[in-house]
């Protein structure tokens, strides 16, 4: 019994030891630095962080300022790289927060400076001082460190105003669209195409005329339609029923009737029109004028 509680006693002072073996995640050497534009150096405000207590006072960042703060991490006491460290800015009213990394050395030094461009409007606009901790951790055993460092009294120019931007486009219902169209073509005047339809009936007759008076072989229509009477027929009746086409696409066809009817016609017209001229063609070399 005397041997299980003194083996009991050893194990746990082994425990212990074990425990405070462990080492913690921490900073060493920090300074918080506030430099205004213009001051020069040596000017603004300077702190030194704690890593077991916050600064009394809150640290005010005007608009022109510029937040400096310069430490060495350390794990245990050695100077030492963390996987991560930033520092994180909560809004002690509405909850938001924000986190701003560290640039780390292999050393362990590390540097962030903070602006009013950095900062998100909530935060311009805070009423209250924000809370600003300081996070260090890494991969390991090494219990990492998250604990307020300081407060942040974000101050704005009065002179010149914030610009808050408006609000992201969310997706909900929206109002209702009204879109306008443009009206539809519409044939050009009445009486322009009575225009040039008497223009077009008016030179008819003169083209008539023209072809009779330079010698027109009228007579051959008879050997024409003898020899070749469906070639002569489909060519000039393919070439009325084309004209026909136009002038419906012009009351009321679109252009997908008008395609199809056309591509026929020029097909009948291409195949007829070839016998045709063919025709023509033994005729003039039979020495029919």
């Amino acid at each position: 019994m005397r041997f299980l509680h003194s083996l009991l006693s050893s194990l746990l002072l082994s425990s212990a030891c074990l425990v405070s073996a462990v080492s913690s995640w921490g900073f060493e050497d920090a300074t918080l630095t506030v430099q205004s534009k213009g001051a020069g150096v040596g000017g603004g405000l300077k702190e030194k962080l704690s890593a077991s207590s916050p600064l009394s006072k809150p640290v005010s960042l005007g608009a022109t300022d510029t937040l400096k703060i310069i430490l060495t991490t350390t794990d245990g006491k050695k100077a030492k790289r963390p996987h991560q460290a930033f520092l994180t800015l909560t809004d002690t009213i509405s909850g938001l927060e924000d986190s701003y990394v560290f640039s780390i050395k292999e050393t362990g030094k590390g540097k962030l400076e903070l602006t009013h461009k950095d900062l998100p409007t909530q935060f311009l606009t805070s009423t209250q001082p924000l809370s600003a901790s300081l996070i260090v951790a890494s991969f390991g055993v090494s219990t990492p460190y998250k604990s307020k460092v300081f407060s942040l009294d974000v101050t704005s120019d009065p002179n010149q105003p914030l610009v808050v931007p408006s609000p992201p486009v969310r997706y909900h219902k929206l109002d209702e669209i009204h879109h306008i169209f443009r009206p539809d073509q519409k044939s050009p005047p009445k009486i322009i195409t009575l225009v040039f339809t008497l223009a077009v009936l008016t030179a008819l007759p003169i083209l008539l005329g023209t072809w009779v008076a330079l010698g027109a072989n009228v007579n051959h229509l008879g050997k024409a339609l003898g020899s070749a009477p469906v070639s002569h027929a489909l060519f000039y009746c393919s070439i009325v029923a084309l004209e026909g086409v136009f002038m419906m696409y012009y009351l009321s066809w679109n252009l997908f009737q008008t395609l199809p009817a056309a591509a026929v016609l020029g097909v009948v017209m291409f195949l007829s029109g070839s016998s045709a001229l063919t025709e023509v063609q033994e005729r003039r070399l039979a020495g029919l004028r």
